[in-house]
């Protein structure tokens, strides 16, 4: 496919969209993009973690009797199916992308490939591998330890209003089913801006931002700390009334999901005339300026509210840079206040 259809690339080989981000439709009144909208909300992304929920619940979760005790032999094997559907999901994309390089830069934000930027700041100067062991070592089996302990709490009937069947409470599963983007954005720029604050930001955060240039594997590198916020969105379903099947489409919204804003590419091509949206723009943009669209994609536009949203604009940019020289002039007079008089 021709990209420069659909976008520009500069000098360095960098490509960028034409079109900008926009928030959901009905929040600025634009119903005739509801179509569009929503096609976008359930494809590709929100129907494969439902789908994968759905397999989850028929063929790998074992029975209530089991789930009720704790043994190593499910908890194991809930681990091993996670790990390896995070290998196939996210290590197919590596291969036919970043080491295959299928289509090249066609798409992609960031014209360099991180294997041709070897640094200290990863593990054996290495960003994929030291991804890839982040994620595996320690982000799996944190995901793996919160779906077990609510799938535990489900089968002893621990719930703040307790659980909710299909049968009787389908209309309200139904939306809470399509509310799980919801909570996901709000808590995720919940979590989100609060390890961006300084403190928090050197010690926890700036391990995920290593990754400047986010490839798959980036998507779940993050500091143990990271990985305990991130994965206690789906703790949520402990208060709010709900059913175990819609736990874990929010769950693998945030295990799987976190693919979504670090592919690193704007379109996966699937055939000569077809591509993949993969909605990665908005976090790319994250990654690369730091401060800006902390939550997803606008569904809920808090960094819309807050200031922080980027849409790809140079309109954008400037309000951007503007707010960055402002910052930095707060700094300085902060600094020279608490100076000591001569």
């Amino acid at each position: 496919m021709d990209d420069l259809k659909y976008g520009t690339r500069d000098k360095r080989g960098n490509w960028t969209p034409t079109a900008t981000l926009e928030i959901a439709p009905f929040w600025n009144g634009k119903w005739h993009k509801m179509g569009h909208f929503l096609r976008d909300f359930i494809w590709p992304w929100n129907a494969f973690h439902m789908a994968t929920a759905l397999l989850y619940w028929i063929f790998v979760i074992p029975d209530m009797e089991t789930l009720k005790t704790l043994s190593m032999g499910w908890v194991l094997y809930l681990f091993a199916v996670n790990a390896a559907g995070i290998f196939l999901l996210y290590g197919a994309i590596e291969m036919f992308f970043y080491i295959k390089r299928k289509q090249e830069t066609r798409f992609k934000f960031n014209a360099k490939f991180p294997s041709e930027n070897p640094s200290d700041v990863f593990w054996f100067k290495s960003q994929n591998l030291d991804n890839f062991l982040r994620s595996f070592f320690v982000g799996i089996p944190i995901w793996t330890a919160a779906e077990v302990g609510m799938l535990w709490c489900y089968a002893n009937g621990l719930h703040a209003f307790g659980w909710l069947d299909w049968q009787d409470n389908w209309i309200w599963l139904i939306a809470l089913t399509c509310l799980v983007p919801v909570i996901h954005e709000i808590h995720f720029f919940c979590i989100h801006r609060l390890i961006h604050t300084p403190r928090l930001y050197k010690w926890i955060h700036s391990v995920h931002h290593n990754s400047v240039n986010p490839s798959p594997w980036s998507s779940l590198s993050m500091h143990p700390v990271e990985h305990l916020l991130y994965f206690a969105e789906i703790l949520w379903h402990l208060i709010i009334p709900s059913n175990p099947i819609v736990m874990m489409f929010n769950s693998h919204a945030v295990g799987y999901g976190a693919l979504n804003g670090h592919i690193g590419f704007d379109k996966l091509e699937v055939t000569e005339e077809t591509a993949l949206d993969t909605h990665a723009y908005a976090h790319y943009l994250h990654h690369k300026y730091f401060e800006v669209n902390y939550g997803a994609d606008g569904l809920v536009p808090l960094d819309k509210w807050f200031g922080y949203w980027h849409d790809g604009s140079k309109e954008a940019e400037e309000q951007m840079k503007m707010r960055f020289r402002k910052k930095k002039e707060r700094m300085k007079a902060k600094q020279s206040k608490s100076m000591p008089a001569e």
